[in-house]
């Protein structure tokens, strides 16, 4: 009786909590996930029903000649997409949060004015550097003049070389506030008395950051790939405001996201397929399951190894 008595009762109260967040999360994010790979192993028949297929779906999108080339021309594109993203976004996100963590004056406003394009609307990122890029009446040639570089202007977004890389960069200059933040609140939490060790050892600034204080965030710098990861094979909407569903020129700035768009609601002269649209969705959740586990049983792991 003693032993009922003094066993607690199950805390109820988390279920209340919980239970509105799980509730919504998985009908507008569990089910329909589960509802898309249900769908990819199906096919529609002109009478409109679903008939069973298998993996035939997949098999269409990797070796079809209307499917294939642009599944793996999207998945290059999403490469190219988030490599651009992993090297020049979070490498000026580290200098700009080991810049205001260093104790500059003003850093507070610094700090304001980079992340605010993060809450900007897409579509107006994507309009004001569409006028700024313009070749007919964009400012951008005119700020190439005026440093003495308009031999280098071009229409950057006109030109399947240079298309996806601008739209990068554009994307690169919108997001790269959250990294910072993410680097700038990991720098801030390294205790003081370390860098003093350091300063007193003689250590110069370069020397105290990679040596100290970026061993101590390599936590935050796994968070930050694989966020960026994630991010951008779910990417679409900027490349949507800019260069519209086909992704032009010549499907050069073409992404996953746009990809599963064009093949699932249809663009212009393709006809929309729910099934092959689902099998898009399906191949893009694997490859970001696939990181996510690489990033839980390398890098993560590998951490906690060397933090014990």
């Amino acid at each position: 009786m003693r032993t009922r008595q003094n066993r607690k009762s199950f805390p109820v109260y988390i279920l209340v909590f919980l239970a509105p967040a799980v509730i919504i999360y998985t009908i507008f994010m569990v089910f329909p996930l589960l509802d898309s790979l249900r769908l990819s192993f199906f096919s529609i028949t002109e009478q409109n029903r679903e008939i069973f297929v298998g993996i035939q779906n997949y098999i269409t999108l990797l070796t079809d000649s209307n499917y294939a080339p642009r599944f793996w021309g999207a998945l290059k594109n999403n490469l190219v997409f988030f490599t651009i993203h992993m090297v020049v976004q979070n490498s000026i996100a580290l200098l700009l949060a080991a810049l205001l963590a260093s104790g500059i004056k003003g850093s507070s406003l610094y700090r304001t004015v980079l992340f605010m394009p993060t809450v900007l609307s897409v579509v107006i990122i994507g309009f004001i550097w569409q006028l700024i890029l313009n070749p007919l009446w964009g400012v951008a040639e005119s700020i190439l003049q005026a440093v003495s570089l308009e031999a280098l202007f071009k229409p950057w977004l006109g030109l399947p070389g240079t298309a996806l890389i601008t739209v990068s960069l554009i994307s690169v200059w919108q997001f790269v506030g959250i990294p910072m933040i993410l680097f700038f609140a990991a720098l801030i939490g390294i205790p003081e008395e370390l860098m003093e060790a350091a300063r007193v050892d003689g250590s110069s600034g370069w020397q105290t950051f990679w040596r100290i204080k970026f061993p101590l965030i390599l936590p935050t710098v796994g968070i930050v790939a694989i966020l960026t990861f994630v991010g951008n094979f779910n990417a679409f909407d900027l490349i949507y405001t800019m260069k519209g569903a086909n992704a032009g020129p010549d499907f050069s700035t073409d992404i996953m996201g746009t990809l599963f768009y064009r093949t699932f609601f249809g663009q212009q002269l393709q006809l929309g397929n729910p099934t092959m649209g689902a099998t898009v969705a399906t191949m893009m959740f694997l490859i970001i399951l696939s990181g996510v586990l690489i990033y839980i049983f390398l890098w993560q792991r590998r951490i906690q190894t060397v933090e014990m």
